[in-house]
């Protein structure tokens, strides 16, 4: 990738000099770091704004199904009651595993 864009800031001395001190103790360029740096932060947001499209959608979708008088409602006992027949058989068959 051509680097031929200049970037400038404005920081503490302090913390160039102790951030300056840490890059020649791993023995890598500054500017090294800080691209590296700026990567990860264009990555993790962009990660951040997917999963907020993501989240935004799947809300928006359950808000429809909600309100949507067609969609099969399960009454809650249903659930419970089948999330104990499963855990039960779960659990019997790591019992006759561990027979």
């Amino acid at each position: 990738m051509a680097k031929e864009a200049l970037f400038t800031m404005k920081l503490e001395p302090e913390l160039r000099d102790e951030f300056m001190a840490e890059a020649k103790s791993a023995d890598r360029p500054a500017s090294q770091i800080v691209r590296e740096f700026m990567r990860d932060f264009v990555e993790k947001q962009r990660r951040a704004r997917a999963y907020d499209i993501w989240f935004r959608a799947k809300v928006e979708e359950g808000i429809r199904e909600a309100d949507d008088p067609t969609v099969k409602r399960i009454p809650d006992d249903e659930i419970v009651a089948e999330w104990r027949r499963e855990r039960a058989e779960i659990v019997k068959q790591l019992s006759d595993r561990a027979k």
